[in-house]
């Protein structure tokens, strides 16, 4: 918790006891926030709602310095980031991985599916699909390895030879598959919403999870890839609990207009249409805390720095 929510939430539990109420502890206020004001009971107001306790990540293809996996894990902590997230299956090799994890105390939080683009779960070919749900098996078992929670997974493609309904009911079939490995490991699988042509409202995003009725499938929010479609607050007040990690990039309306649409994300942090402010109030609004990685144009030792120091600023917007 920051000094400022501190010293808020102190004065507010002090001023409670003045009077006699209960006060709802930090850790249920972005749940009591939602309930009816009952007798004797304190509502919190979302001024005062603690920010999101978040962990900062990247994606490991961000890392240009030519360096071994123990001098890549040493830098990243260096630079003040908390982990960094694998691609799976990849060519690493996994002791490696690991003594590095254990000697900088850089955390694993999950991983990234390889071959959810290659091989889609709603492509025609039944052996196409059956791969790729073989590649997300070994995600989730090294992901397990790792120490992580979570496997990101695009769930489908639509294409001009794919339908939007062949792409839901394929890709539900093809995931519900990977049910009991996900079970069996204690990692979720997270999707992530992305320019697939796919599930691109917010609220259909919601019951694409809550159709499986399963615990271990949520949603990795992806914040500047949703502008394209509509603003990040909507998404993130639909998935609310669903949400299980954070994918940060920033998005520019003028330069998709001026340059082309994928320059959009050609933008720093803070320079774009993300309005942070606002997304960090619907994440305390949903009580969200957890892990936030970055998904941007990498580089070396200073560009790494400078992606973190935006990331400090995007949390204190």
């Amino acid at each position: 918790m920051q000094r400022r929510d501190f010293l808020k939430n102190s004065a507010l539990a002090a001023s409670a006891a003045a009077v006699g109420t209960a006060v709802v502890g930090t850790s249920n206020i972005a749940h009591a926030a939602a309930l009816p004001a009952q007798a004797g009971q304190l509502i919190t107001p979302a001024s005062l709602l603690p920010r999101p306790m978040v962990k900062k990540s990247l994606k490991w293809g961000m890392v240009k310095e030519d360096l071994s996996i123990m001098d890549k894990f040493k830098l990243l902590k260096d630079l003040g980031y908390d982990g960094v997230e694998l691609d799976s299956p990849d060519k690493l090799e996994m002791k490696e991985v690991l003594a590095a994890r254990d000697k900088t105390g850089l955390e694993l939080p999950g991983t990234v599916n390889s071959m959810h683009w290659k091989l889609p779960l709603s492509d025609p070919d039944p052996k196409k699909r059956e791969e790729c749900v073989k590649s997300i098996e070994k995600a989730l078992r090294d992901t397990k390895q790792y120490g992580g929670t979570t496997v990101l997974v695009v769930p489908g493609v639509v294409t001009a030879d794919v339908t939007y309904a062949q792409a839901y009911e394929r890709s539900q079939a093809e995931i519900r598959k990977l049910l009991p490995v996900a079970e069996e490991t204690g990692v979720k699988i997270a999707f992530e919403n992305v320019w697939n042509q796919f599930l691109l409202s917010p609220l259909e995003a919601a019951r694409f999870v809550d159709d499986f009725k399963h615990p271990m499938v949520g949603w990795y929010f992806d914040v500047g890839n949703v502008l394209r479609y509509s603003w990040p607050v909507s998404w993130i007040e639909a998935l609310d609990k669903r949400i299980l990690k954070l994918d940060l990039k920033e998005f520019s309306f003028k330069k998709q207009n001026d340059l082309g649409l994928w320059k959009g994300f050609d933008v720093e942090f803070m320079e774009g249409d993300c309005n942070w402010a606002e997304v960090n109030k619907a994440l305390q609004k949903i009580g969200y805390s957890g892990w936030a990685s970055a998904e941007v144009a990498g580089g070396d030792r200073k560009r790494l720095l400078t992606i973190r120091e935006k990331m400090d600023e995007v949390f204190k917007a």
